[in-house]
């Protein structure tokens, strides 16, 4: 289904995690990465689309996710007649789309790249919000920016000051604070399933010292 103009209408999909990181998917067979994307069937509004879409490239479901925002208008592309099969040049011109940014609301495990016989992707990863553009394929890639730079401004805020009041529970409780626990912490945000290592020089000259020490008392 192609308008006048000869580009196929398409949604494409900005999914986030509770840290404001992006689902970035490697397309099958490939070392392309991009977001999840296709095309709109005769009859579906761009929001049927994409809820379509969503389950078919990641396996979720509309009650996974909250619809945060989309783009107001078309965004375009136009792809390399390299890329376009021979019997649709001269007709085929490439994509519009609207985009549509995602909060995930249910878990990393509700994802399933194999929820259809024919997956889009064979790895994901979160990313953060400005994907590396480089690994995107050269045509799309003014598009991805204008749709993240539209769509940035409806980015969730979160709320850091947890942090301050665990900090004084803990000194309501009767427990210390000590500043160095806070320096010594890693001062980034880890992965699901990651752990801080400190830097084993760190570690060897803070032993040397605390050695010298009992030496010379």
């Amino acid at each position: 289904m192609l308008d006048r103009e000869g580009f196929r209408p398409n949604v494409g999909i900005i999914l986030l995690n509770q840290k404001n990181q992006v689902f970035w998917g490697k397309r099958i067979r490939t070392h392309s990465w991009q977001f999840p994307q296709g095309g709109i069937d005769r009859g579906e509004s761009p929001e049927q689309a994409m809820f379509r879409e969503l389950h078919e490239e990641v396996g979720l479901r509309p009650e996974h996710v909250r619809v945060v925002a989309r783009t107001r208008d078309w965004l375009r592309y136009e792809v390399p007649d390299r890329f376009i099969r021979r019997d649709a040049r001269g007709h085929y011109k490439g994509q519009k789309q609207i985009w549509y940014l995602l909060q995930l609301m249910g878990h990393d495990w509700d994802l399933n790249l194999r929820a259809t016989n024919h997956p889009e992707f064979d790895a994901w990863r979160w990313n953060d919000y400005w994907v590396p553009l480089d690994v995107v394929v050269e045509f799309k890639r003014s598009v991805y920016e204008m749709a993240l730079t539209e769509l940035a401004r409806y980015l969730p805020r979160h709320d850091h000051r947890n942090r301050y009041l665990r900090s004084s529970m803990r000194a309501r409780d009767g427990e210390p604070h000590d500043p160095r626990r806070d320096a010594s912490a890693p001062q980034f945000e880890l992965p699901p399933g990651g752990s801080f290592e400190p830097d084993p020089q760190t570690n060897e000259r803070l032993g040397a010292a605390a050695h010298s020490n009992h030496a010379s008392s």
